[in-house]
């Protein structure tokens, strides 16, 4: 049994979570520009010294239920066993692996609004591709240590494919899921879109028919 982690511990995600949970709220209700972070800190009744502890800025707040997945995915590259299996299906199921590891129902919600505020606001956007670019570098970084894939380029267009799909899928699962995203729903997404990358590879430029 895995034991519970001690109450310092607790009180520091408690802490981070409030804060992430104040922060989606007032910048969905009011937009990311129109909330400080003196106005964030007063919400959950922290120092503006204690929320620098958890996060380096608003952005950082914001994105956080999605850079929690993707750090989680991390995790799981380093575990998961590589027996073989084509490299984009083995990423796949270390993605599928970290979505069961953070996601529950409170994820789902705080993931959605998450990615619509990164939608709305280019400075989120902006943070997020500058995370993604870090993140990918540290996939290929493990994948070269753990797999035979040193030096080849195509690691990185794996990892590279692997987001795209997953931008896809998130994008449509946001759209489709209104006011109640399911974390089953958002895996079903990310299978379909990783499915669909080799068909993409060889999609054909045929032109429009000319009209009659």
């Amino acid at each position: 049994m895995t034991s519970a982690p001690p109450l310092r511990e607790r009180k520091k995600q408690r802490t981070r979570q409030a804060l992430i949970d104040a922060a989606l709220h007032l910048f969905g209700s009011r937009g990311f520009g129109g909330v400080t972070l003196d106005e964030l800190c007063e919400e959950v009744e922290v120092s503006k010294r204690t929320f620098f502890r958890y996060f380096a800025g608003k952005e950082d707040v914001a994105m956080a239920p999605l850079q929690d997945m993707w750090r989680a995915f991390l995790v799981e590259l380093e575990t998961i066993p590589a027996d073989g299996r084509p490299l984009v299906e083995l990423m796949q199921a270390a993605l599928l692996g970290a979505l069961e590891r953070v996601a529950d129902e409170a994820w789902a919600g705080r993931a959605a609004l998450s990615y619509r505020l990164s939608q709305e606001t280019s400075t989120m956007d902006a943070y997020n591709l500058h995370f993604c670019e870090s993140t990918m570098r540290s996939v290929v970084e493990v994948l070269h240590r753990r797999l035979d894939l040193l030096g080849d380029r195509r690691t990185r267009l794996a990892g590279d494919m692997l987001v795209a799909a997953w931008r896809v899928a998130v994008g449509e699962w946001v759209a489709e899921a209104g006011e109640r995203p399911s974390v089953p729903a958002l895996a079903d997404r990310v299978r379909d879109a990783v499915a669909a990358l080799p068909g993409s590879l060889a999609l054909t430029a045929t032109p429009q028919p000319e009209e009659r």
